[in-house]
């Protein structure tokens, strides 16, 4: 997403971090043991690796750019817009399809759970997100010259309020698997002291103690990542008006679900 610090070029940044059925597995010591280079080549042989490298060179610039560090004048500063506008367009380009994801998301959603509010916030969230990848599309379009640029606008409003709606959704169903999880963890806090009091082993218990714990902190890093994506939403929404739509600070906002997407990546690959 880019919330009026260029073109709205925020926006196409704030839906990386919705939930999806998860398939990752919390962190292994024979993870944390993998040769770098190899780790690296798996990271970046996917697209959402190579987005996220994208992502942070893109909202690096343009820190640099708000914070006024360089002259206008200056032909670095010149360089680096024209850098940003480039990875900017180039991150949507690695989201052609991305929407297939969520239109699966759904499918496997249980609608006939008695769960009535986790059904519809998983509509809410992946509807919303899949709507926000279809409609990128649409942009980069514009961006690219295939359509006519007075569109991108109207693209891009659409694209905001999906973004945020689906992030509300987001926000609402991590949450729910926090307090889960932290009862889940609980249990076995309980399980743990019982075992060793009576002077028996619990080593594979520990262990799955560890990995729920590592689990919990990952749910609150999307949380926070996905309130960042959520306010560039907003500033998108509003046309950079309001107290939180700075540039630096939007810019910032950017960078911090930057890295957040990126470690998440990175100890699931």
């Amino acid at each position: 997403m880019e919330a009026k610090i260029s073109d709205l070029s925020l926006l196409s940044d704030t839906k990386s971090s919705i939930s999806k059925p998860s398939t990752s597995t919390p962190l292994s010591s024979a993870t944390k043991n993998r040769d770098f280079l190899f780790h690296l080549e798996a990271y970046l042989a996917k697209r959402d690796g190579v987005d996220k490298v994208l992502k942070i060179s893109h909202y690096a610039s343009k820190i640099i750019l708000a914070s006024s560090a360089l002259s206008e004048t200056y032909s670095l500063s010149q360089r680096l817009k024209s850098f940003d506008s480039s990875v900017g367009v180039s991150r949507k380009a690695f989201r052609l399809g991305k929407f297939v994801q969520d239109i699966n998301a759904l499918r496997t959603t249980r609608f006939d759970s008695s769960d009535r509010r986790h059904v519809l916030l998983a509509l809410i969230a992946y509807g919303g997100e899949g709507l926000y990848y279809f409609v990128e599309q649409f942009i980069w379009l514009a961006k690219a010259g295939l359509i006519d640029p007075k569109h991108s606008r109207n693209f891009q409003k659409i694209s905001a309020w999906a973004a945020f709606v689906s992030h509300i959704g987001s926000i609402s169903l991590k949450i729910d698997d926090v307090k889960k999880l932290n009862k889940e963890k609980a249990c076995f806090d309980s399980n743990v002291k019982i075992t060793a009091a009576k002077g028996a082993k619990c080593y594979a218990q520990v262990e799955r103690e560890r990995a729920l714990g590592q689990k919990i902190v990952m749910k609150k890093l999307s949380i926070v990542q996905d309130l960042a994506d959520g306010l560039m939403a907003l500033a998108d929404i509003r046309d950079g008006k309001g107290r939180f739509s700075s540039p630096l600070m939007l810019s910032c906002t950017g960078l911090l679900s930057a890295l957040i997407s990126t470690h998440k990546n990175w100890v699931s690959c």
